[in-house]
């Protein structure tokens, strides 16, 4: 008997294993046959992409490992709003939203899935004033075209900076929590001696926030001890990124927060994630040089009744030189009468781009508020335009 229950306690405890062993391959196995949609590499199965009207993207269909002659068939349940080919090309035809069914059928398996796709009509493209030189915001404010960006600026250092645009007419401050500079930024506006109402400061929330929102918000605040924030971004796509843009549109209607906005977001990453928040966000923050152009980008976001605004107009550290010292753009700025920096940054204004070249020389810091006395002929941007290389300088 002892034997007996020996064995069998070795052929319970060999099951156990392989149960434990043979648990997570099922599992993969079962990852591994899912059926998924997607649009730009995003899986929208079960979710919403958000497209303008009059566009069109395609269903990708990933089935997985489900073998054999395949037939995949694709439903709108409400056409006049999204037409869908056989071949999976949907077509925004309204605004309202649309519930796709795609069907993936085999000789020995079928899967339905379903997708929502919602059209939003295209908004006219914010309008800047030279005049004023600012842009009006889809929430109702005014902001400038140019500004200060404090990136890497810290310390005195950073006060000094600051306090200096403001002494030139710079009234567009930006910074960020991962700048480690908000207190500076603040002391510099706080002690300019330029009313406040006329100061638009711009922050950011960094993904190590998302968590608690709330809590970097109210940070942020008695960081920068200027009473109200007025432009707040998440700084780029992250874990709780919808629950922490949530967390500011509440903001919003606390007034702690006149208006919020995106750094980071590009076409994919707004199509999935302008669905899921309310209020629009009234601007979103790229990098954007002649080297790297997101002329499909752009457009993108004008249309939305979004404002564009440029990090590293300039190029970025390490690249500014090579870009200032671009021929094509050296032979602009010398028919001008004005520095490359100068043509760069009113050839950003005149594609409807919002500038913050970031500077703690007081003269560079003048030289790039002077951007109002010129203006670039159509083939002069078209020759900047084609100096696009597509060429990232950093990594978001």
């Amino acid at each position: 008997m002892k034997k007996i229950r020996k064995y069998m306690a070795l052929l319970l405890t060999g099951a156990f294993m392989i149960g434990i062993i043979s648990k997570p391959s099922m599992m993969a196995a079962e990852k591994k046959n899912q059926v998924t949609l997607k649009i730009n590499q995003v899986d929208y199965t079960k979710k919403t992409c958000q497209i303008i009207k009059g566009t069109k993207v395609r269903i990708q269909v990933n089935s997985g490992s489900i073998i054999g002659k395949k037939k995949i068939k694709y439903r709108s349940f409400r056409p006049k709003i999204v037409s869908v080919s056989k071949n999976g090309l949907a077509k925004a035809n309204k605004k309202g939203t649309a519930r796709i069914k795609v069907t993936v059928m085999s000789e020995k398996k079928k899967s339905a899935l379903w997708m929502k796709i919602k059209v939003v009509n295209p908004v006219k493209a914010p309008v800047f004033n030279f005049k004023k030189k600012t842009v009006k915001l889809n929430s109702g404010y005014q902001m400038p075209l140019n500004g200060l960006g404090t990136y890497s600026l810290t310390g005195d250092t950073c006060v000094q900076s600051v306090s200096e645009a403001l002494k030139r007419g710079v009234r567009l401050i930006d910074t960020a929590y991962m700048y480690d500079n908000e207190k500076e930024v603040g002391k510099a506006v706080r002690e300019s001696g330029v009313p406040r109402s006329e100061i638009f400061v711009i922050t950011k929330l960094y993904p190590n926030q998302y968590d608690n929102p709330e809590k970097a918000i109210d940070d942020a605040l008695k960081r920068l001890d200027i009473e109200y924030i007025d432009l707040l971004l998440l700084h780029h796509p992250g874990n709780n990124d919808v629950k922490a843009y949530k967390a500011m549109e509440k903001a919003v209607g606390e007034g702690k927060v006149h208006s919020i906005g995106l750094s980071n977001w590009y076409i994919k990453e707004l199509q999935e994630f302008l669905p899921q928040v309310s209020i629009t966000p009234a601007l979103v923050q790229n990098e954007i040089h002649p080297y790297y152009q997101e002329n499909d980008v752009i457009p993108y976001i004008q249309s939305l009744g979004i404002v564009v605004q440029g990090w590293y107009p300039l190029g970025g550290r390490g690249h500014t030189a090579e870009l200032l010292g671009d021929e094509t753009i050296s032979e602009i700025a010398k028919t001008h009468g004005k520095s490359s920096a100068q043509v760069i940054l009113r050839w950003n204004l005149q594609k409807g781009v919002v500038v913050i070249p970031g500077s703690s020389n007081p003269n560079h810091i003048q030289e790039n508020t002077e951007l109002y006395d010129f203006k670039l002929s159509k083939k002069e941007m078209k020759q900047i335009n084609a100096l696009d290389r597509n060429e990232k300088h950093d990594w978001y």
